[in-house]
């Protein structure tokens, strides 16, 4: 794009905000904001607008560069390692290489494979979220699998005696609370203990273009939050790998024999879009950028679309006021059971928002989340009772934020000198040319 193409852009969107502007002025002359739905929903598209211009460069999208090699991709790196020890592998349905199973790579390698340890949603990623993983047999290959998603989250002593080196390779989305990175904490830790090495095979992050929410507190370590992170933490598996081993956030870190497979013609603002749906309810791009900043809504009576097609990408209640728009979460596939199931629900139809939109923002989307609990009649009931978006949030304060009515840039405020000190702290295990902190 030319320096004319980008001045008549940078005109169009002052022209935009200011006609913007001037609407929402006048929309409210002589009327009362509570009594009138269409302000309210005008107010909600603003706000939608005002957040994703929280942005500085957008992800790299220059066709001319190269394409990224995955860490599994680079089998010359990594296949000699293996060669004569008995290897476990913690992968799912994301483990590929083109259109072949990391599995079935490796066991054609001649490589003595010794288990399978799969995560929540299973070695084929079709379990529901939160649905216990039950061990079994791979067909194909005849290994043993083992979940580690259930009562058994972490590989007990005889289970990882069984390998000298244990591979992760899994997709990951760039979420604290998305919990493959959970996983691969306690193999981690189990590695350590028992003395075996761990060997992760690196990938991109989809949204690890920026860093943004408030750092876990340690009184809310959950399944859904173990390490002193922000929600969106902006690192690949690996660097997170690196950074659990450097700040000894597991037992006998230091005993832990690590090696990272990096990609290559990867850098933090490379936009990177995923072949495989990570997990059944993040089927596309929009739905894993939403997911983030939707996810708070899991800890709600608001429902994220799950039981629908459209999950992660619309959001709504049978409680909320009656809109235009609607839907239905019914049982199926990857939802047996979710929220509002046959109910009518009123909302907000998210999938409107570009990928281009999307892809570039900088920042959480609290406005969803701050505009859901002011349309909401019985504010009482929107937090569910056991108060599970504080583990999502890694602390109480967003829900109490929300409930003294802060605004979404109020409470994103309050993050930043947190947010600061943890910039410091991830540098040191990077492994990619990083966005530009500057730009932020």
């Amino acid at each position: 794009m030319g320096k004319a193409d980008r001045d008549l852009n940078d005109l169009a969107k002052e022209h935009s905000t200011l006609v913007l502007r001037i609407r929402f002025r006048d929309s409210f002359k002589g009327t009362s904001v509570l009594n009138h739905r269409t302000n309210m929903r005008f107010i909600f598209l603003l706000l939608i607008i005002i957040s994703l211009n929280c942005t500085a460069q957008s992800p790299s999208t220059d066709k001319s560069m190269q394409k990224v090699m995955l860490g599994a991709e680079k089998m010359d790196s990594y296949v000699p390692l293996l060669k004569g020890k008995r290897v476990g592998m913690v992968v799912n349905h994301t483990s590929t290489i083109g259109k072949t199973h990391l599995v079935d790579s490796l066991k054609s390698q001649g490589l003595r494979l010794q288990m399978i340890f799969a995560p929540e949603h299973g070695f084929r990623g079709k379990a529901d979220a939160g649905e216990h993983v039950k061990n079994g047999k791979d067909t194909r290959t005849g290994l043993p699998i083992t979940s580690l998603y259930g009562k058994n989250k972490k590989p007990s002593p005889e289970q990882i005696k069984q390998c000298d080196v244990v591979i992760f390779d899994i997709q990951d989305v760039g979420a604290r609370f998305y919990t493959y990175i959970s996983t691969m904490h306690y193999v981690m830790e189990a590695c350590a203990e028992q003395g075996v090495q761990m060997l992760v095979l690196d990938r991109p992050n989809p949204n690890g273009h920026y860093i943004d929410g408030p750092i876990l507190d340690p009184k809310f370590r959950s399944f859904v939050g173990m390490h002193e992170i922000p929600v969106v933490h902006g690192l690949t598996v690996g660097e997170l790998a690196r950074m659990i081993k450097g700040e000894k956030w597991i037992n006998r870190a230091e005993d832990l024999d690590l090696s990272v497979i990096s990609c290559e013609y990867y850098k933090h603002e490379t936009h990177y879009s995923l072949p495989i749906k990570p997990s059944p309810n993040l089927p596309n791009m929009r739905s894993i950028y939403l997911y983030p900043s939707l996810c708070f809504f899991e800890g709600t009576d608001i429902s994220v679309g799950r039981g629908t097609n459209q999950q992660f990408q619309i959001i709504g209640s049978p409680n909320l006021p009656r809109s235009s728009f609607t839907f239905k979460p019914v049982s199926g596939p990857g939802s047996k059971y979710p929220k509002h199931e046959n109910k009518l629900c009123h909302g907000e139809d998210l999938s409107k928002f570009s990928l281009e939109s999307l892809s570039s923002q900088s920042c959480l989307n609290l406005s969803f989340l701050v505009e859901m609990y002011s349309r909401y009649s019985d504010k009482s009931r929107f937090f569910l009772e056991n108060n599970f978006i504080d583990k999502l949030a890694g602390t109480d304060q967003l829900r109490k934020q929300i409930i003294a009515g802060m605004n979404a840039e109020e409470i994103r405020l309050s993050w930043q000198k947190d947010l600061k000190t943890y910039q410091a702290m991830r540098s040191k295990y990077l492994l990619y040319p990083d966005f530009d902190q500057l730009n932020r």
